[in-house]
């Protein structure tokens, strides 16, 4: 235990651990608001009759907002410090919660009110960007220096637990637990109220609660061969290659996000609840239909929150395993599981001759273990990705980050394959996604060695890849 508290004390012997809780809360905070974003697009669907393609501009809109917003968001935080860009993004969060209510009681046309709800969604993805781009960094320097992993981590396992939450608060408002979809948007302002007012009381917190700027230490100059070579960005190919597994990932990981419970309800293949498992659940999450037991949308949502457990699950034993285990090959492995389990999603309800292969619960299941096998990915990517680049890390990872505007095209995209064809076929895109993942993993080790290999040489002067 003392070991634990010492991790969170600075150089100048002053413990940081409360201050550490507070942040930890914005993790929390980000997560459940994210958690809540991938409930809305079935709803928008019935509520506004949109199809699954227009859906789709949900998480264009919040993802949209970490594009353009995390750029602007770190200038902040040079220019305010750690605080001010706290403050920044929990005022705008606010500010957005708040733009719900007037957008709830709009008497225009659909396209009208389906915009006014992107533009509130908009300002509180701008505001958890904000945290986002600012919190990270400061877990990294609130304690011990070889404690700024364990930090972050345990930082993100608190995220974690939001996106698992979210889906269960705006589900317990917008679901129904009938067999009749709700088709109201009059309660969906109340959950973003309501964090709404756990975000005030947290601007109120780190007014004045101190929360030190504290300044990373100077970066030393890189002294080992790796990184000292002045390779262009561009003809670093285990960074290039990382940019678009990124962004593929990103993308993949929305679409999966955005359209499970679509998957679950889908009419061709949502499959029955067994009728002994039936008895002992609650009655808000089945319905009984022609014979046989259904799963409602309040009980998608709480399939969803249970896959987001399983992510959870993962990111806490990733980080486990992956102090023993070579990065590229688990990220290799898991994309080719992923990739494995995406085709068992689009064969459910396949025709085959004439004949329709029912999978029932398998495709549920399915794509339910994709969220463990996704969870260490975009860390892993980020950290090969910028590995060996030595003064152009900063540049680099700016880079990478911008790759997450895919999670606001693949949505749109594989919303109007659902459209066209079904919702099986729409998974087809996470499927290529993870594909596109599982190669950059096999083939990062020759990527790098080739990247570090003296400019003016072939093969003589190649040290020895790091040990991991």
């Amino acid at each position: 235990m003392r070991r634990f508290v010492e991790m969170f004390r600075t150089p100048d012997g002053v413990s940081r651990l409360n201050t550490f809780v507070l942040v930890c809360s914005l993790f929390l905070l980000w997560g459940a608001f994210s958690g809540m974003i991938d409930v809305l697009n079935k709803h928008f669907q019935d509520s506004l009759h949109l199809s699954k393609a227009m859906s789709g501009f949900v998480q264009g809109a919040w993802y949209g907002a970490y594009f353009l917003v995390a750029l602007p968001a770190g200038w902040l935080a040079r220019r305010f410090g750690y605080r001010g860009g706290i403050l920044t993004g929990l005022g705008l969060a606010v500010i957005g919660c708040i733009m719900l209510i007037p957008a709830v009681q709009l008497k225009a046309s659909q396209d009208v009110v389906f915009a006014a709800f992107l533009t509130a969604l908009f300002v509180v993805g701008a505001g958890m960007t904000c945290l986002e781009t600012v919190a990270n960094p400061y877990t990294t320097l609130l304690g011990t220096l070889d404690g700024a992993v364990a930090r972050i981590n345990l930082a993100q396992t608190c995220n974690a637990v939001g996106w698992m939450v979210g889906p269960m608060i705006i589900g317990a408002f917008v679901m129904s637990t009938t067999k009749v979809a709700n088709t109201s948007n009059h309660s969906l302002y109340l959950p973003y109220l309501g964090l709404g007012g756990v975000v005030a009381l947290l601007i109120v917190a780190f007014i004045i609660w101190p929360a030190p700027d504290i300044q990373a230490p100077r970066e030393a100059k890189p002294a080992t061969r790796p990184t000292e070579h002045k390779r262009p960005l561009q003809t670093e190919w285990h960074f290039v290659f990382a940019v678009i597994a990124q962004f593929f990932y990103v993308a993949g990981q929305t679409g999966v996000f955005s359209f499970f419970i679509n998957y679950v309800k889908d009419r061709g293949y949502s499959p029955a609840i067994p009728h002994w498992l039936a008895a002992h659940l609650p009655s808000a999450v089945e319905f009984y239909s022609n014979g046989a037991w259904y799963v409602t949308q309040y009980g998608a949502a709480a399939l969803l929150t249970i896959a987001f457990g399983c992510f959870t699950l993962g990111r806490l034993s990733g980080s486990m395993i992956l102090r023993f285990a070579k990065p590229h090959i688990m990220l290799a492995l898991y994309g080719l599981i992923n990739t494995g389990l995406m085709i068992v999603v689009v064969c459910n309800g396949l025709k085959i001759g004439g004949n329709v292969v029912h999978l029932g619960w398998m495709g549920v299941i399915a794509l339910m273990l994709s969220y463990f096998f996704m969870s260490i990915m975009y860390p892993t990517i980020f950290a090969l990705g910028i590995k060996g680049l030595g003064q152009n890390t900063k540049v680099a990872s700016g880079f990478i980050v911008m790759s997450i505007v895919g999670g606001a095209l693949a949505p749109i995209f594989m919303g109007y394959m659902a459209d066209v064809f079904s919702m099986r076929i729409g998974f087809i895109v996470p499927l290529v996604c993870f594909a596109v993942i599982m190669l950059y993993g096999f083939t990062w080790k020759s990527l790098f060695r080739r990247d570090m290999l003296p400019i003016d040489d072939g093969l003589a002067g190649l040290e020895p890849l790091p040990a991991h």
